[in-house]
Parts: structure tokens; C-alpha cells; sequence
């Protein structure tokens, strides 16, 4: 006796509920009667529930089941359907294409929205508020390139970026940025320094890295308020 090859069987329409599911539906379409086709689609909603694990599990869509059956019958199928007859054209219609942005981004390394904030900043009149801009500006630039990047980068080149995407029309000098070390990074946790000498009011006490104490010779003091205006303003709007 020759064997019945896969190759030689009708294609399965839905591969998760096999074959013997799609032959029992053929032949609950063939019985004459509605209520008995009805009634054999309701038994066979019970079996496909405990057959199929992945619907045994999400029970929250009954509908989808339905559904299943008329898209394994062809849509052809005549019963008393207690959800509403899907549409063919509906079930089977393609997604809208998702068109990719087109929009150039000139530093990748500091992503386009960078280049928002450099809009949005061009928009301010006030010279305070522009300067918190570009200090907010510096130390947002100087986190993401470092992200990016795995190093650091010097604020000469952050500052030239922040001119070359606002048109020259947000500066700052070097020596101030320098001065008060403005484009510290953000999130930066700073780590304390274990006093060296004694610990006494004169002896050195505990320090931020990176500041100077009451002797010389250190830098100024981080103001970690600097640029907080333009930050606030932009979780304002």
C-alpha cells in the first residue's frame, strides 16, 4: 500500500492547530443541518482549548478561536457565530508602511534631539537665559558624547558644535567654561577623597574630587545649579 505524503495533502492554513483540525472543520461545513454545524463548532471550540496550549493559556481573547475557524474554512462557514462574522479584507489587510525618518542628524553622537534644544534656545532673548541654555546644552553634549564614545571630550570642542548647530549665534568663551568647569557631565557621581594629614579644621578634611579647598590652588567650586534654568523651562512647556 502506497503512503499518503504531506506533499500530496491540502496546505494547512493555520500550522498552530494542524491538520486534523482543518479536516474537522471541512466536515462540519458538510453537514446539512445549521444548528448540528453550530453545535459541532461549539465541541470543537472546547477541543482546540485544551489541544492548543498557547490558547489554553491566554484566555482573555474567546474571539480569536472564532475567528480562527473562519479563516481555516475559507470564510466559508455557516453558523451561529456568537461574536460577529470576520471580514476577510479586515483580517487580511497590510499595515500602513512606516515611513523611516529622513531627517539628517549631523553629530550622531549627540543624537537629534540635541539639535532641538539648540532651536529651542535660539528662541530665548534673554542673555541670562541663553547662557543657562548653553551650559544646559554643554553638559547634556558632553554625557552623550562620553556614551557614545567611552571618553571624554574637550569642552573647546563642545562649545565650537554648540556654535556650528546654532549658527554662531550661541557663544560662550573657553576660559569661562574652564573657570567654573560648566560642562561637568551629568549623572556624574562624585567620589570622595579620603583626607590626607590631619583631620582637623586645618588639616585637609574631606573634599569632592576635583575642588579646591579653602588653600589655593584648586579649581572653583562646581555650581551645580548652572543651566537649571533652561532645564526647568523646557519641563515647563
Amino acid at each position: 500500500m502506497i503512503g499518503e505524503y504531506n506533499t500530496q495533502r491540502p496546505f494547512i492554513i493555520l500550522k498552530e492547530y494542524g491538520r486534523n483540525v482543518q479536516k474537522l472543520i471541512e466536515y462540519i461545513r458538510s453537514v446539512p443541518d445549521k444548528d448540528k454545524r453550530t453545535e459541532l463548532a461549539y465541541t470543537l471550540i472546547e477541543l482546540i482549548k485544551q489541544l492548543t496550549p498557547s490558547i489554553k493559556d491566554q484566555p482573555e481573547n474567546p474571539q480569536r478561536i472564532w475567528d480562527d475557524l473562519y479563516i481555516i474554512a475559507d470564510f466559508n462557514l455557516d453558523i451561529n457565530n456568537p461574536y460577529p462574522v470576520p471580514e476577510r479584507d479586515i483580517l487580511f489587510k497590510k499595515p500602513e508602511r512606516v515611513e523611516y525618518p529622513k531627517n539628517d542628524v549631523r553629530f550622531k553622537h549627540y543624537g537629534k534631539n540635541i539639535e532641538k534644544l539648540v532651536t529651542e534656545a535660539l528662541k530665548l532673548e534673554d542673555a541670562q537665559e541663553r547662557e543657562d541654555a548653553i551650559i544646559y546644552l554643554g553638559k547634556l553634549m558632553k554625557t552623550f558624547y562620553s556614551n557614545w564614545n567611552k571618553e571624554t571630550i574637550d569642552d573647546s570642542v563642545i562649545l565650537k558644535d554648540i556654535q556650528l548647530m546654532s549658527g554662531g549665534a550661541l557663544n560662550m568663551t573657553i576660559d569661562k567654561v574652564r573657570e567654573d568647569n560648566l560642562f561637568e557631565k551629568l549623572y556624574k557621581e562624585r567620589k570622595k577623597v579620603r583626607p590626607q594629614g590631619g583631620g582637623g579644621q586645618h588639616g585637609g578634611g574631606q573634599r569632592f574630587q576635583g575642588q579646591g579647598g579653602n588653600g589655593g590652588g584648586g579649581h572653583r567650586p562646581f555650581n551645580k545649579n548652572k543651566g537649571g534654568n533652561f532645564r526647568n523651562k523646557r519641563r515647563d512647556q
